[in-house]
Order: structure tokens, then C-alpha cells, then sequence
């Protein structure tokens, strides 16, 4: 019988700011209610939604805990009620509402995906990404094999997850923008057949160069601003163009001409404020379509760096100086 305390260490958010603001609290174990498990957390992911959280930008959606933390992987300690799929002891991974910055976290028991043979802290680093790329690249942006994709960010945990699948998946060429030599290295071994220093190159030439003018049939996109329109100028006739972060600025201005000659789709969404339902079926689709190319060795997460759980602030410095490659990951 696993014995749950009352109490637990929790990184809470003392008011929105700096990184120094994430501090160790002592917060209840949550109790999971119907179709709910609980999770003795051993590992969190962190994500660029949890540093905008805690500037006071991204705030949890209503009902949901203000502890920071999307995604986790632990061993299930109780279940709430009609749950049939886990029992106890089961080693989960699971995108969470929030949460995961702790010792316990409450999961949706149809998010939660098996452990299988990754290390628990590759386990915690995949589910916000794979579950993010997974819907937007080939759900949203229904990439096809033969295709070229255009991934930005090539280096973030959405960008190595996407760089990885859209080449399990078939695409013909695909391209990822990064901003230093050594990414772009790091890109093209992840499998990225092209790699742009944005810093130094315009991304814009590079596709069209790399395409022999056609353009990029799907491009992933988290920096908005001034790329909004440069996206319109390197996708392909008939494009797809998903957006699902503005690390630049929400607003542009853009010629929508490209849109119409074009024909080209411009589409986005973010994942934390779905319904239980759709992020279910992305989770489902994850695990039956995704997580065989994992256990095979063909699709990885990336690693860069783990903190303990204390050193969440140290995790978000790292975060925000954009200086690794690949996921860091908080472990308990």
C-alpha cells in the first residue's frame, strides 16, 4: 500500500516576474477526482508556456492549479473513480493543466501514455512537445511524406520533436532555422536536411533555394512578428503555415495578396485551454502513431540539461537565455 502524505513541495509563483520569483512552497496533495489519476512526480518538463506563466502572459485556464508545469512522468499512487486503464504503480508520462512543478500531480487518466523504455526523464519531456507536433504538423498542418518542411526554432523541444518526425514521417526536405553554427549543426544530425542561421541568412532564400523555387509545403511557427509575412514568401503554392507561439510580437503586418495567389492556409492553436476530449484524442494519436518510432530508437527527445526541483528558477534562467538544445527537465 503506498502511503501519500498530506503535504508536498510545490515551485509556486510568488507574483509574476523573473525567474527568482519561482520559489519551493509547501502545498496539500491534490486528490484525484473521477477519471483522474494522481502521480508521484520523478520528473517535469519545462516549456516556454510555464516562463510566460510566470511573467503573468499565460495564465492557467479557469479551475486549473496555479503551479506551473505541463508536462510529467512518475508512478500512479491512486486513482480517482471509473478509472480502468491504470492501477497502481504504473509508470505514466502525461501532458497535465498544470501541476508539474511538484512532488504529486493530478493527471487526466485518457492524457497519460506508458512509460515504456525511455528513462523517466526522457519520459517527462515528451508529451507537451510530441503532443504540440503531433497535431500541428501532421493534424493541423497535414504533412504528407514527399513534402518539404520548414520547422523555426530547429533547436527548442518542439524543433528537435518536429525535425525528428516530419523525417520518420517521409517529408522530402526539411529545413530548420536556428540561431548559431552549432545549432545548425545540431539540426541537421537530429536529421534536418537544411539548417539556417537566421542570424546570418535569410531564411526565405535558403527555402527557396533549397526547393528549386517551390517553397516549403508546411512551415511551424513560434516566433510570429515579421516572420508572419516571410512565411507567406517561402511557402509553396497551396502551403500550410501553422502558428503556435509568438516568441517576437503577436501583431504584423502582412500582404494578404500571397495568401490569395497562393492559396495558401494560415492556421494555429494552443494546447492547454483544449477540451479533456482533444487533447485525449491527440494523446491517443501520440501513442498508437508516435511512441512506436520511440521505442524503435527512431524518434528521441533531446536532452540538454535536469535541475531538481528546487532549481526552477536556474531551469527558467537557462530557458530564457535560449542557449540549449533540446528539453530541460526538472527532477524530483
Amino acid at each position: 500500500m503506498v502511503t501519500i502524505p498530506a503535504r508536498m513541495t510545490a515551485i509556486g509563483i510568488k507574483a509574476p516576474g523573473g525567474p527568482e520569483v519561482l520559489v519551493p512552497e509547501d502545498r496539500p496533495v491534490p486528490a484525484p477526482a473521477a477519471g483522474e489519476i494522481l502521480v508521484k512526480v520523478a520528473a517535469a518538463g519545462v516549456n516556454r508556456p510555464d516562463v510566460m506563466q510566470r511573467q503573468g502572459l499565460y495564465p492557467p485556464p479557469k479551475g486549473t492549479t496555479d503551479i506551473p508545469g505541463l508536462e510529467i512522468a512518475g508512478e500512479v499512487v491512486a486513482l480517482g473513480s471509473g478509472v480502468t486503464r491504470w492501477k497502481l504503480g504504473d509508470r505514466v508520462m502525461s501532458l497535465v493543466g498544470g501541476g508539474g512543478y511538484a512532488e504529486y500531480c493530478i493527471a487526466q487518466a485518457d492524457h497519460a501514455m506508458p512509460v515504456g523504455g525511455l528513462s523517466i526523464v526522457e519520459a517527462a519531456a515528451l508529451p507537451e512537445t510530441f503532443m504540440t507536433v503531433w497535431h500541428n504538423v501532421f493534424e493541423r498542418g497535414a504533412l504528407k511524406a514527399g513534402e518539404t518542411f520548414l520547422v523555426h526554432g530547429g533547436t527548442s523541444g518542439i524543433g528537435t520533436t518536429a525535425i525528428q518526425l516530419a523525417k520518420a514521417f517521409g517529408a522530402k526536405t526539411v529545413i530548420a532555422t536556428a540561431g548559431s553554427a552549432e545549432k545548425c549543426e545540431a539540426c541537421r544530425k537530429l536529421g534536418a536536411d537544411v539548417a539556417v542561421d537566421y542570424k546570418s541568412e535569410d531564411f526565405v532564400a535558403v527555402t527557396k533555394s533549397a526547393t528549386g523555387d517551390h517553397g516549403a509545403d508546411v512551415i511551424l511557427d513560434m516566433v510570429g512578428g515579421d516572420y508572419i509575412a516571410r512565411n507567406f514568401e517561402a511557402a509553396a503554392i497551396e502551403g500550410r503555415i501553422v502558428q503556435i507561439a509568438f516568441q517576437g510580437n503577436a501583431k504584423a503586418t502582412v500582404n494578404y495578396m500571397r495568401l490569395m495567389l497562393k492559396r495558401l492556409h494560415h492556421t494555429g492553436s494552443t494546447l492547454r485551454s483544449r477540451s479533456n476530449a482533444d487533447k485525449a484524442a491527440i494523446a491517443q494519436a501520440v501513442e498508437t502513431k508516435a511512441l512506436p518510432l520511440v521505442a524503435s530508437g527512431k524518434v528521441k527527445p533531446v536532452i540538454f540539461k535536469t535541475f531538481p526541483l528546487k532549481e526552477a528558477a536556474a531551469a527558467h534562467t537557462l530557458m530564457e537565455s535560449s542557449a540549449h538544445i533540446g528539453k530541460i527537465v526538472l527532477t524530483v
